[in-house]
This record gives C-alpha cells, sequence and structure tokens, in this order.
C-alpha cells in the first residue's frame, strides 16, 4: 500500500518534520510506503496532463492520501481526483475556520461558549462603523474573547476587559474574519486536549498557565497525563463525529462544575507534546486506522 504525506512548502520547522518523520516511521512499519508531497509539489502535477495525455489526470496515484495541511482547495482538488484523504476536505475547512467549527456544531447538543460571529466586511471598505460592537458587549458581558477565525497554537486569541480595549483590538484585525466570545473564567489558563483516532480517544493531556489566560504549551503552558471523564470524551468523539473527522485534537474546557465545554478542534494537531507528555505516539495510531478504513 502506498499513500501521499501532504505538507505545507512554506513551512520550514524542526517541530513539523519531526511530525512528519513519525508518521513515515509508522507507515513504513506497517509496511506502507508513505511518500512526503509539499502542496507547491503537488501544483506541478495535477497542473498538467496526465501519462495518458488526459488534462487533470495524476500522474501517480497513491492508495491514500494524510493530508497534513490546510490547504483545502488543494485537498479538494485531490478528492475530484479520487484519492482518499484523511482527514477529507470537508472536515479541514470545518476546523480550520473557528467559526465554522462553531456553526456546524450548533445544533448539535455539544456544549460551547456563547458565540457571536463579526460581520464581514470587504478588504478595500473595512468596518466604517462600528455599531455591532454593542451587541456583543450587552450579550457577553466582560471580559470577552475575541478569535481571529484563522490561527494556530493560541496566537491569535485575545483578551479584552473593557470598551476601548474590544474597539481597539477589532479595529487592529481590520478586516481579517474574526469572532466574539463569553469567557469561560472557571477555565482561565486550564484546559484539555484529547486526541481521537476513528472512534477511539488514544491520548489526553492536560495543559495550565499561571500566566496566561491560553493554555497553550507553545505559549508557555506546563503539561501533565490526563485522564478525561466520560462525559470529556463522549464531547470529544461526538464532535469528530458531527465533523466527519478521522483523527484529530479536541480541546476542551472546564465550566463551572468541571462539565465540558468545547474550545477548538485541530484536523492536523500536532502530538510531540502529547508524546512527551504520555509516551504515546499517535502517529501509530493513525496508521492503523487507515489500514482498517481501507481494509488492508
Amino acid at each position: 500500500m502506498t499513500g501521499w504525506l501532504v505538507v505545507n512548502h512554506f513551512i520550514k520547522s524542526t517541530k513539523f518534520d519531526l511530525i512528519y518523520d513519525w508518521l513515515e516511521k509508522a507507515a513504513a512499519d506497517r509496511g506502507i510506503r508513505l511518500q512526503r508531497k509539499t502542496n507547491a509539489r503537488l501544483i506541478s502535477i495535477i497542473g498538467g496532463s496526465g501519462a495518458d495525455g488526459e488534462p487533470g489526470v495524476l500522474t501517480e496515484q497513491p492508495d491514500f492520501v494524510i493530508f497534513w495541511d490546510k490547504d483545502v482547495r488543494l485537498a479538494k482538488y485531490l478528492e475530484t481526483m479520487g484519492l482518499r484523504l484523511f482527514n477529507n476536505s470537508r472536515a479541514i475547512e470545518l476546523c480550520d475556520d473557528k467559526a465554522l467549527t462553531h456553526i456546524s456544531l450548533a445544533r448539535s447538543g455539544i456544549r460551547m461558549p456563547k458565540t457571536i460571529i463579526a460581520p464581514m466586511t470587504y478588504e478595500t471598505v473595512g468596518y466604517i462603523g462600528y455599531e455591532f460592537l454593542e451587541a456583543v458587549m450587552d450579550e457577553l458581558g466582560f471580559p470577552i474573547v475575541v478569535k481571529e477565525c484563522f490561527g494556530s497554537f493560541g496566537q491569535q486569541v485575545y483578551l479584552v476587559g473593557n470598551r476601548e480595549e474590544l474597539l481597539g483590538i477589532t479595529q487592529k484585525l481590520g478586516t481579517k474574519p474574526m469572532l466574539f466570545q463569553e469567557f469561560i473564567k472557571t477555565s482561565m489558563g486550564r484546559d484539555i486536549r484529547i486526541n481521537v483516532v476513528g472512534s477511539e480517544p488514544v491520548t489526553a493531556m492536560e495543559r495550565v498557565s499561571d500566566k496566561d489566560f491560553r493554555a497553550n504549551i507553545t505559549l508557555g503552558g506546563r503539561m501533565k497525563a490526563y485522564k478525561p471523564s466520560t462525559d470529556q470524551v463522549e464531547m470529544a468523539l461526538k464532535v469528530c463525529r458531527c465533523l466527519g473527522l478521522d483523527y484529530a485534537g479536541v480541546d476542551i474546557l472546564f465550566g463551572d462544575n468541571d462539565e465540558p465545554v468545547l474550545c477548538e478542534v485541530n484536523s492536523s494537531a500536532h502530538f510531540k507534546s502529547v508524546y512527551d507528555c504520555t509516551g504515546i505516539n499517535v502517529a501509530d495510531f493513525i496508521m492503523d486506522h487507515i489500514s482498517r478504513v481501507l481494509g488492508r
């Protein structure tokens, strides 16, 4: 069995390379040839003629693709070529855009922070007024969490404590898609990540920060192995089912009585920190899942 590991051509990081190496090793250990491809490299493959001269036909045809990127357009194109993607393009799209995540789960019964999506404006126009922030303040109160719809590692998430700060960050973000959320005070600087593969929670860790309202490890949070409650596991599994994910990192907050509150979902969650914390390599579970799905 052969597969492609599609990664972003423009990210150069030893942290990312390590994840790719682990996935390739896990594949090799199972007799699977996993070939790394970048999204820039694939442009030259899918943009020309195939071996038989028919436009848009792939010159290579792997058995599957691990799509470890957020280039949704490329993912959709590969699917039109008949390739099975793990994760599929729609699941990646729903996770990458935080607004779409919450919209997709709105009627699922999954508890989430109260969320208001900023109205869309055009880059050439911008916001000519900020009257919509009145409704945000009235509905959510302070403090308010402001999130860019596209972002990773907690770096595009902000906590504002008053009207001036809210207006300032909204003006700073300009025309970027954003949303406003209720601040879950009982989970300040604390959350858990559950890594789900298939229909199984394969590992979990708790992240804690004494210095920031965000618990992300990349922002200085500490981690420890964690045994999730039945409710937390059920939420993580339901989220993945609703979004159509083969694997994901599901981040969960703690409510008033420690009940789970969904924070975010990552369709290509980096798992080095989870490995350092628990000794469990998620790559092995991903490759076993792909083998089961494809009946190999």
